[in-house]
């Protein structure tokens, strides 16, 4: 199964650059993963309007007929050992793609709501778009560790 993560805009952040690569490389031995970028929308734009266009650039880049999850701060909460068990369905289910979505600075749009296979909340918590895409790949990471059987999930 081919997994795919879209974020709006860059990581600004040196320190989350370097855990999101990190995890990255991790998951190399546990299944394909490409992360692609779109771009931020910016300057004088009602926010609404934003949020919509990113929106839709985002959908446009979602890999055809792939389960989209979409990580929004209204959607379920769910533990690790629950999150594997997610990946262990869509394995059995024959699932050529999953792609994970994370907004930008304002979230997404109804539209990408309204598109989602699955909405998907990391915490109560609030945490930048940015430090959300660390905590998704070391999720993701932790769930194949958990699938595998090895040592990393405590």
């Amino acid at each position: 199964m081919y997994l795919e993560c879209l974020f709006v805009g860059q990581t600004n952040e040196d320190y989350l650059e370097l855990g999101i690569a990190d995890f990255q490389k991790r998951l190399q031995r546990y299944c394909p993963l490409r992360i692609k970028i779109v771009k931020e929308r910016k300057g004088k734009l009602a926010d609404q309007v934003r949020i919509e266009g990113e929106g839709r650039d985002l959908l446009q880049q979602v890999e055809a007929k792939s389960f989209l999850v979409v990580l929004d701060r209204t959607g379920s909460q769910v533990s690790s050992e629950a999150f594997s068990a997610l990946f262990q369905q869509w394995q059995g289910q024959n699932r050529k793609s999953v792609s994970f979505l994370i907004g930008g600075a304002l979230g997404v749009s109804a539209e990408v709501l309204a598109a989602a296979n699955m909405v998907l909340s990391l915490s109560l918590m609030t945490f930048t778009h940015e430090m959300a895409r660390l905590l998704l790949l070391e999720q993701i990471y932790r769930a194949h560790t958990i699938l595998a059987g090895t040592k990393y999930h405590k």
